[in-house]
């Protein structure tokens, strides 16, 4: 039988930088494909050459052993390769229904017809365990069921081959395991998927092979099958890496961030933080775990500035934080990684320099009576490019040039490189390979041992167990839980992160 995919001797070039260098990929037909390596491997660049977006500079596509030219997407979707990207590409005001067959409508006369599209999107969606809601606007809808919209948009086309671009990069571990058990449906049905993962855990559970690319080269291709984490790890940057707990002295600092009884409503005007509590001392990792919806976002935008809480206190040094604009609250001593690093982290289209800039335009000495000094920002650009690894030809390169793993990493060489006292961030590592995933711990114990205070909210349990002092866990808006992380395990956070309180968390809970 025909492989489903053959890739031979691929190459693409972006001026100097060779993105792929003679890259081979054998896909067969029913099998989950994994493709890994670090941020500038060129994994993506591979997938957007088989799905018609780049077009290669030498090499040959097979498609069930068919010579194949895709020219762009739409050749792709007519040779059955379908693409979900990191980044959805949903229009918020439409329906399920309506983002599903965007471009190629039911109609019935001259008018679409929406009764056969929702029922086409509800057959679809029971046929690959996608449960939707055909007639519900995507603005109204969690990021979970955002991402089964784009892979039914796939299937309605007809796809027979799937590439799944860091699919799990926006999912809470549960909406991960219901994602897999689908990707297990497809390979049941014959279907193929191609699986690019930064998650080594969720490359082993889910993939029958991987290919392993480093600095634009395949650097082997093995079967999941006896193959451990730490071989993969070696083939990945050619090293061994520990992600074992952080040595560290305990924190004595005193409190530097002190939030009592916070309050906070949702976007729908509902409860989203109910009488919040807690410290952070200098020199003190706190930890947030809890499952997507469970206040951590409020919690996050009340810190801020983002959003306004109803009742209660947030005191940076002892000052008073709420009421205060997200401006006045950053000059106050605080640095922010958000979650959704192309809302609110970037501009995507400015310079990885104007990005470095941002929050800096006004100060000394990155400017001076107005005027930006562009030799400083150029070399400090520079500098930070270097310390964070940040793979690009130059500070001038546009941020949307960039791999989702480097544009992580331009906001943390941002915010890690201010002055602030209290540093927010969250979800630091989404979407960042391994090599740079030690690199970005290791710089955030560094940030610890400099007497920062720091929150760390997180979906990756083994991430906050290895950085943090202690863990809050969140459930209803509530802190249901405040642990050691020296001795927690994942089983006990889950527990609580599904709302089962033991007795002796009862009181940190509030519950009588």
């Amino acid at each position: 039988m025909p492989l489903a995919v053959e890739l031979r001797s691929i190459t693409k070039r972006f001026g100097a930088i060779v993105a792929n260098e003679r890259v081979n990929l054998a896909v067969e037909r029913g099998k989950v494909h994994a493709i890994i390596g670090e941020n500038g491997a060129g994994k993506t660049t591979l997938m957007n050459i088989l799905f018609g977006l780049l077009q290669p500079d030498e090499g040959a596509i097979l498609i069930d052993g068919v010579p194949t030219v895709l020219p762009n997407p739409a050749a792709a979707i007519k040779a059955g390769i379908g693409m979900v990207h990191q980044h959805f590409k949903l229009v918020q005001s439409l329906t399920v229904a309506e983002n599903v067959f965007l471009g190629m409508e039911i109609r019935k006369g001259l008018f679409i017809d929406h009764r056969a599209q929702s029922e086409r999107t509800a057959t679809l969606s029971k046929q690959f365990g996608l449960e939707v809601d055909p007639n519900e606007r995507v603005g109204l809808l969690s990021v979970g069921i955002e991402q089964r919209i784009e892979i039914l948009k796939v299937l309605v086309r007809g796809a027979r081959t799937i590439i799944l671009d860091e699919p799990t990069a926006v999912l809470t571990p549960q909406e991960s395991r219901e994602l897999f058990q689908t990707l297990r449906g497809f390979v049941s049905q014959g279907m193929t998927v191609l699986f690019i993962s930064h998650h080594l855990e969720e490359v082993m559970e889910v993939s029958d092979t991987v290919t392993v690319l480093r600095l634009g080269k395949e650097v082997g291709v093995r079967p999941i099958a006896g193959l451990s984490k730490a071989e993969l790890i070696q083939m990945m940057v050619g090293h061994a890496i520990s992600f074992d707990r952080r040595p560290r002295q305990k924190a004595k600092g005193a409190a530097v961030v002190e939030i009592r009884d916070l309050w906070a409503r949702d976007d729908r005007l509902l409860p989203a933080l109910r009488g919040v509590s807690f410290d952070i001392r200098r020199g003190e990792i706190v930890g947030v775990a809890g499952v997507a919806g469970n206040g951590q976002a409020e919690l996050a935008e009340a810190l801020s500035g983002l959003r306004a809480p109803s009742h209660g206190s947030i005191l940076l040094e002892g000052r008073e934080l709420v009421g205060r604009s997200a401006r006045d609250i950053r000059a106050a001593g605080l640095a922010h990684v958000p979650g959704d690093r192309l809302v609110r982290g970037v501009d995507r289209h400015a310079s990885i320099a104007s990005n470095i800039l941002m929050g800096r335009q006004d100060a000394l000495p990155w400017s001076r009576r107005g005027i930006i000094d562009r030799s400083y920002l150029t070399r400090r650009t520079e500098a930070l490019m270097r310390r964070f690894d940040i793979r690009a030809p130059g500070p001038q390169s546009l941020v949307k040039s960039l791999s989702g793993g480097n544009i992580q990493k331009v906001v943390l060489a941002r915010e890690f490189s201010t002055e602030a006292r209290f540093l927010l961030i969250d979800q630091p590592t989404r979407g960042v390979d391994i090599g740079a995933t030690e690199a970005i711990h290791a710089e955030i114990m560094r940030q610890r041992g400099e007497g920062r205070a720091i929150l760390l909210i997180s979906v990756q349990l083994d991430e906050l167990i290895a950085l943090a002092d202690r863990i809050l866990v969140m459930f209803a808006g509530r802190i249901v839980g405040d642990l050691d992380a020296a001795g927690v395990t994942e089983e006990e956070l889950g527990l609580l992160m599904a709302g089962v309180v033991p007795e002796r968390q009862r009181d940190v809970a509030g519950i009588a």
